[in-house]
């Protein structure tokens, strides 16, 4: 089984910058995205085969997710179910018989820490949330974390250490997370391979010369681990500042 997740950075906009195209060539049984910006049906979106799931912001044009699976789910929900943090379209759950998969857009902490606090609720109710899931049936959940957890997966650790995304408090939710019985499959395959990004900001080239900083991730129950079969990133493919990670498991459906 094969399953890809993007930030795609709005859309309607990556639509117009090779998303189909990536789409198919990925060839993903599960493919989640994240920052979707919009709405379903506010924009033609061929893809046969594919059951459509979106979980969209109520203000218009911001953040959201979407899920496109050719395995359909026994169920879905939307959303983590505490009050406060579901207005943002940030999480959707498939329930199969086996598993769990969730894909996760994280809050931003933004400039000067504006959201720090909201991000550290957020942080303590989405492991709650995965915790409970993973004590009935194991978890694979994706997305964009929003979070470079150690210093090989950000170019410039010493110059971004207090930036967000990168500053203590947000590094050691990933570590908490990590310890509640969670892997990341992309480290645990390539424990040392370094200049691994899936994210470069738009400004001086950054893309380019390869100064990025690693914010999605696969991360699987810990007891998944033995059956993932690869965890890899794709920097070739366009159209938006994050680029695809994808995931390849032995599980039955």
């Amino acid at each position: 089984m094969k399953l890809v997740s993007w930030n795609v950075n709005g859309l309607r906009s990556c639509l117009n910058k090779g998303f189909l195209e990536a789409f198919q060539a990925l060839d993903a049984d599960i493919f989640c995205l994240q920052e979707t910006k919009m709405e379903r049906g506010q924009a033609e979106i061929d893809l046969p085969g594919y059951q459509e799931i979106w979980n969209s912001a109520k203000k218009k044009g911001y953040s959201g997710t979407a899920v496109f699976t050719r395995i359909p789910p026994k169920s879905y929900s939307l959303g983590i179910g505490v009050e406060g943090m579901d207005d943002e379209g940030r999480v959707i759950t498939l329930e199969y018989e086996t598993f769990y998969l969730v894909n996760v857009y994280t809050p931003n902490s933004q400039r000067e820490w504006v959201r720090l606090d909201y991000r550290m609720e957020w942080e303590e109710a989405f492991r709650n949330f995965l915790q409970e899931l993973d004590s009935r049936r194991p978890v694979i959940v994706c997305g964009d974390f929003n979070v470079a957890h150690q210093e090989i997966d950000i170019k410039n650790p010493k110059s971004n250490r207090r930036n967000a995304g990168f500053t203590d408090e947000e590094r050691e939710k990933m570590t908490q997370l990590l310890g509640a019985g969670f892997a990341d499959t992309f480290r645990t395959l390539h424990p040392d391979r370094k200049d691994a990004y899936t994210w470069w900001s738009y400004w001086a080239n950054a893309r380019e010369r390869n100064i990025g900083w690693r914010l999605d991730y696969f991360l699987v129950s810990r007891r998944l681990m033995p059956q993932v079969t690869a965890a890899e990133i794709h920097p070739d493919i366009m159209g938006s500042d994050h680029c695809p990670v994808s995931l390849e498991i032995d599980l039955k459906i």
